[in-house]
């Protein structure tokens, strides 16, 4: 099972990636994550990464699909995938398809700006050890104290209300597109990710057609 997860800052990619890839026994592969271990390895296009970043510059679309490829390259995924960040824009999309990298399904998870606001704004991190809490859904048993360690508990600044409409902006700007990219050649599978993370993971494993 070789699958993309679209969907909005806080709509729950990362989380569902997560258990996806428990349940179907295949990696799930964040962009992120890969560029930082291509640079750690010091692979060719690893190198030409962090030469970008080193000069403060964007990485091309070419270097992370470059990067992507040679993820994907590796044994682990020869049984499928999950591609969590990538691709952001038409034209990664685009050159994912030159590179004859193909999908079973894209899950697009679908969610109300007003829920993306109210998760992410509730989001707190513990400073020390960097636990993960939320006011309402996951509180810690003391307020603004970490259960494991009793670190502070912050507000990253991604998390603040006005980063996130800045961020929101952007995905309907440069990745919302990709909805209709990929309904057009007939991949597009939307899940409602509104309720509780295993009411999402079940919709999704109904639309891809694996029984719970």
């Amino acid at each position: 099972m070789r699958l993309i997860l679209l969907g909005a800052p806080g709509a729950g990619k990362g989380t569902q990636a997560e258990v996806l890839c428990k349940r179907l026994g295949i990696p799930s592969i964040s962009t992120g994550n890969i560029l930082r271990a291509a640079i750690k390895d010091g692979t060719p296009t690893g190198l030409k990464a962090k030469s970008y970043l080193d000069a403060g510059t964007l990485v091309p679309d070419e270097v992370i699909i470059g990067i992507v490829h040679e993820r994907l390259a590796q044994s682990d995924c020869a049984g499928g995938f999950i591609l969590d960040g990538v691709p952001r824009t038409i034209a990664q999309a685009e050159a994912l398809e030159k590179a004859g990298i193909a999908f079973d399904a894209v899950v697009s998870l679908e969610i109300s700006e007003e829920e993306i606001l109210s998760r992410m704004s509730g989001r707190r991190v513990c400073g020390a050890c960097g636990s993960s809490y939320h006011v309402a859904n996951l509180p810690p048993r003391v307020e603004g104290i970490c259960d494991n360690c009793g670190g502070q508990l912050v507000q990253r600044k991604d998390d603040a209300p006005e980063t996130v409409r800045e961020r929101l902006k952007v995905y309907h700007t440069e990745t919302e597109p990709l909805v209709e990219f990929y309904r057009q050649r007939g991949l597009l599978r939307p899940v409602a990710s509104a309720g509780d993370r295993e009411e999402t993971t079940a919709a999704i494993l109904a639309v891809l057609g694996i029984e719970k």
